[in-house]
């Protein structure tokens, strides 16, 4: 009975996210032309930050109840689904176009700050310690990576003001726009914690280890917010918002997620996560940045190959985790 009544919750949670991230889309797309001011960033700062209010309060739930394998484990895995199987599913429904800015800048960036964390929590190889930790001094460091990137998000809207005349006229009016962003953040937000919370009783249930758990199943769950509004943007064509959404929500996941509750709450060892982990976690955001140069477009022969390297490690951790 209690089985039955978690799927159901799981089909009710992911109509909320369709449904939230279509208005969400939609109400971002029209604040941006509001403001005059672009998509990519709009994409960057609201959509990505309100897809990425799962994440943060799974990390904190995690934390309090001392399972920091899920909350390193979440921003590990999010960040690459949001990579390889988000962005590898909008190329093949539409091949996405990055601007010069994104290529030259963004996604630079964001492979910056994913290299730094990696560096961070490798402490055993880096100086000789007994065990890998990620600690205040740590988290304190990626907090002021944000602020590099909240300075940037900064200069990027001064620069739209004097851009305002290439911003399409608003599809809605402001007052009904900002009230399509909210109900579809309400809506991709309550869908998520309704199917990670389902899922993971469900998968609890039958005994799996909580690397497996926190790199799938949480992982997953915490970044369909990103995946519909992914796949909404991309057949929408807002190539802007799209690529915008998973840049933004990959730092929030690393310097909001990660860092913020490590900051109050103090350190944590992430040692149950192999090597293959770290690897992909860094070496997504590296492929993405070299896929992006190349015309500055994103293809679908490139989505289907960030498909099937997506497909190659979650099989190998699946196994792995059988055997």
């Amino acid at each position: 009975m209690e089985i039955a009544l978690q799927i159901a919750l799981l089909v009710v949670g992911f109509i909320f996210l369709i449904k939230g991230a279509d208005w969400l889309v939609d109400g971002a797309s029209s604040v941006a032309s509001n403001f005059k001011v672009s998509k990519l960033l709009i994409g960057l700062t609201i959509v990505a930050f309100g897809t990425g209010a799962p994440e943060l309060a799974v990390s904190f739930a995690s934390l309090i109840s001392g399972d920091t394998d899920i909350l390193i484990g979440n921003v590990i895995g999010s960040n690459i689904i949001n990579v390889l199987l988000l962005i590898g599913i909008a190329a093949v429904i539409r091949p996405i176009k990055v601007k010069r800015a994104t290529v030259s800048k963004e996604l630079p960036l964001l492979l910056l700050i994913s290299t730094a964390l990696i560096v961070l929590i490798l402490d055993t190889n880096l100086a000789e310690a007994v065990t890998n930790t990620f600690s205040r001094a740590d988290a304190i460091i990626c907090l002021l990576f944000f602020g590099i990137f909240l300075y940037y998000l900064i200069s990027l809207a001064r620069k739209n003001k004097k851009d305002a005349k290439k911003v399409e006229k608003p599809k809605y009016k402001l007052g009904k726009s900002f009230l399509l962003v909210l109900i579809g953040l309400v809506g991709v937000v309550a869908g998520s914690q309704l199917v990670v919370n389902s899922a993971s009783f469900i998968a609890g249930a039958m005994g799996i280890s909580e690397r497996i758990i926190s790199l799938t199943i949480v992982a997953i769950g915490t970044s369909l917010p990103e995946l519909v509004t992914t796949v909404n943007a991309a057949k929408k064509g807002e190539s802007d918002l799209l690529v915008g959404n998973i840049v933004g929500s990959n730092i929030f996941n690393i310097c909001i997620v990660l860092a913020l509750p490590v900051v109050i709450a103090g350190g944590i060892a992430p040692n149950s996560f192999e090597v293959i982990d770290l690897f992909m976690f860094v070496f997504s955001s590296f492929l993405v940045c070299v896929l992006a140069r190349r015309d500055h477009v994103i293809s679908r022969r490139n989505g289907i190959m960030m498909l099937m390297t997506f497909l190659l490690y979650y099989g190998f951790i699946i196994y792995s985790a059988v055997i």
